[in-house]
């Protein structure tokens, strides 16, 4: 792929496709953990290291595994790389792997995960694929991080754990608990929504001049 086409494989994930504000997956993780910045960020990372890992077998063991078991095996590989992720942060980050705990060995069922391994890391090379799972595991943690700051900021007047002045003594509970998931994720949905429609009206006006100053400039000809 050209570098072009590689920028747009890393980038699609931010905004454009988006796991979390644009394809709705990984709902289940995206609700459950993020009551704060943190762990939103460490399922996020967690989430990207798996995803690029498996992406690059995937892609290395493609043309060697059977069309009958292509799903299992996936599955298989994804959940060596979920294993090997929850050892890592029982060793080194305990407090975090206790605050996320269940979550982590779900990751084998998060279907962001299995979905770029069969739509994309199955049919491309291991460049392109580590691209794809980073670029898509970046914006899967950019979401969750975003999700749980807002949560963060708003019911426990704190961000990163740090105490905000005048939001730490006047919290809105109920964005902590779980119908604040709902409600902040709605919201920000309906942010990433309106920006991206700007994006593609901005996009479409420029197509539209550059088409005009093409017309002129052959017209002058």
């Amino acid at each position: 792929m050209s570098d072009i086409s590689l920028k747009k494989e890393f980038l699609k994930g931010f905004i454009r496709e988006n796991p979390v504000f644009v394809l709705l997956l990984g709902m289940c993780p995206t609700l459950g953990v993020t009551s704060s910045a943190i762990n939103g960020l460490g399922m996020g990372l967690a989430t990207t290291a798996v995803l690029i890992g498996s992406n690059v077998v995937v892609a290395l063991v493609k043309d060697l595994i059977p069309d009958k078991v292509r799903i299992p095996a996936f599955i298989v590989i994804i959940a060596s790389f979920v294993t090997i992720i929850d050892l890592v942060m029982a060793a080194y980050v305990p407090a975090l792997h206790a605050q996320l705990g269940l979550f982590i060995p779900l990751i084998v069922v998060n279907c962001i995960i299995l979905g770029r391994a069969e739509a994309f890391a199955s049919k491309n090379r291991v460049l392109a694929s580590v691209v794809d799972g980073l670029g898509m595991g970046l914006g899967f943690a950019f979401a969750l991080t975003l999700l749980g700051s807002v949560r963060e900021i708003l019911g426990a007047g704190a961000i990163f754990g740090a105490p905000l002045p005048f939001l730490a003594e006047n919290p809105i509970l109920i964005f902590i608990m779980p119908p604040g998931a709902f409600i902040a994720l709605g919201f920000l949905i309906a942010v990433v929504n309106s920006l991206r429609e700007r994006a593609e009206q901005a996009a479409l006006q420029r197509a539209a001049r550059q088409h005009e100053v093409t017309v002129k400039a052959g017209s002058g000809a």
